[in-house]
């Protein structure tokens, strides 16, 4: 089998280096404890899709030093478009059999990928989520980032009758059947929202699997603001309500 990390990338020069270690570093072999592949090793080939987008601080030339590395596929935007356009341009190079999100930065840890392969080797689920809440060591999360966070993520339950604990979690991991179905328009932070409810409105129930996280402080590159919550909520609306 193949594992694809799609990875969109943006002004992260002071990280990328470092995350394509650790994600080069993890051994990605999941043995089976349940069901039909019971004690079943899957060893996973490695698929790395870098999708830079519009990057202007060096990251792009460092890419472009990466583009003979024979497990990574090297996709460039003109512009900046979000993070949201660069998974969809992402996902539609990949040719893995898995796809798992990766952010650039080093607040999520690669070494997590086996737990987050385990549900959907065992034949538990076709979509896993990665939750920060879940009793996973964590560090560095705002206060008002984590209520706006289970907040959001309250509404994604009371909205899709789901009962999520970290809707906006990075590490989003479901096989190609469910990429294949997927229909991704939002451009910057309301992928989150758009992905989840897209999975959930084709009837896909998400495992969730406890990750540990280290945050960023803005001024070591955290992006994120109160007004990509309001795009976050206006999409939870938006896909429930739509036939």
């Amino acid at each position: 089998m193949k594992l694809s990390i799609i990875m969109p990338i943006y002004n992260e020069i002071e990280t990328i280096a470092e995350i394509l270690r650790r994600v080069r570093a993890v051994e990605l072999t999941v043995t089976a404890g349940y069901g039909p592949e019971n004690d079943a090793v899957v060893t996973f080939e490695r698929e790395i899709v870098l999708v830079d987008d519009g990057s202007t601080d060096g990251t792009r030339e460092y890419l472009r030093a990466q583009e003979g590395e024979p497990d990574a596929v090297i996709i460039f935007h003109e512009h900046n478009q979000g993070k949201g356009a660069a998974v969809r341009t992402g996902l539609g190079r990949a040719s893995g059999d898995v796809m798992l999100i990766q952010d650039a930065d080093l607040e999520y840890d690669p070494r997590d990928y086996p737990a987050l392969l385990q549900p959907i080797v065992e034949g538990r689920s076709q979509a896993v989520y990665g939750s920060r809440f879940r009793g996973g060591p964590t560090k560095t999360m705002f206060f008002w980032h984590m209520i706006g966070n289970r907040f959001l993520t309250l509404v994604t339950n009371i909205l899709y009758n789901t009962i999520l604990s970290d809707m906006e979690t990075c590490y989003k991991v479901f096989t190609r059947k469910v990429a294949e179905q997927l229909d991704l328009q939002a451009p910057g932070w309301g992928f989150d929202p758009e992905i989840t409810a897209q999975i959930l409105k084709r009837g896909y129930r998400i495992y969730e699997i406890p990750i540990s996280y280290t945050g960023r402080e803005f001024e070591e590159g955290k992006k994120i603001s109160w007004r990509d919550g309001l795009t976050v909520l206006w999409t939870l609306l938006k896909y429930r309500f739509a036939r």
